[in-house]
């Protein structure tokens, strides 16, 4: 699919709202992948005291069954749109999607460090990135940003609430490790939040985050450090 230039680069507010809207209409909440044998990540990093305004971003593959790192790549790019919340995706979008073609491989599924539908036009930058690059996407993050939870979370690892916006479940509070905070993880595009609750359980090993967004994160990271001392 080509993507319109606008639905990276929109040049008002106003119009990043009327995009958002288009893409939330083709966000598909229903299993649509391939058997996983390589999973995604993705997340991005910045300093906010950097006065060119730099975005780092990395994608990571792992394997499904080992959840090894397989392969990893980054962008640096001088951000496209301010920092507000609610738009991360015109923020985030243009140096991941360049950091996602030097990908060796295209993963069949990818977890996003963001929200994915658990946003307030429901196009968080896990579903923003999953309509732009056609690709099944899962939203992790860890605070919420719209919507309240419902009920209270147990203590054991792999207990979640709904996590319910004007009515609809737009996620879930995730517990994945013992006394740390829950992820919010909400389907980004092209999965069911059933599956992206027993895909996100399945990556984890001994930390809060799941191993494809860990693995991005401290990509990410490495990839501003670097930069910085370039």
């Amino acid at each position: 699919m080509q993507v319109p230039s606008n639905w990276l680069y929109p040049d008002s507010l106003e119009e990043a709202k009327k995009v958002q809207n288009e893409l939330a209409s083709r966000v598909l909440l229903q299993d649509d992948f391939n058997p996983l044998r390589l999973l995604g990540g993705m997340d991005v990093s910045n300093n906010p005291y950097d006065p060119k305004k730099m975005v780092y971003a990395a994608v990571v593959t792992l394997d499904v069954k080992s959840l090894t790192l397989e392969s990893k790549a980054h962008a640096a790019k001088q951000q496209p749109f301010p920092y507000i919340p609610g738009f991360l995706g015109f923020r985030e979008s243009p140096p991941l999607i360049e950091a996602f073609q030097k990908l060796p491989k295209c993963p069949d599924l990818f977890l996003v460090d963001g929200q994915g539908i658990s946003h307030p036009r429901r196009l968080g930058i896990a579903s923003h990135i999953g309509v732009l690059l056609d690709i099944p996407t899962i939203g992790v993050a860890k605070n919420i940003l719209v919507g309240k939870p419902q009920g209270e979370l147990g203590e054991s690892i792999g207990d979640y609430i709904p996590l319910i916006a004007n009515g609809e479940e737009v996620g879930v509070l995730l517990r994945t490790k013992s006394k740390c905070n829950p992820l919010i993880i909400s389907p980004g595009h092209r999965i069911s939040l059933k599956t992206a609750i027993e895909i996100v359980l399945a990556c984890m090993a001994n930390y809060r985050l799941p191993e494809p967004t860990r693995h991005a994160h401290l990509t990410a990271n490495e990839c501003r450090k670097n930069y910085s001392l370039s």
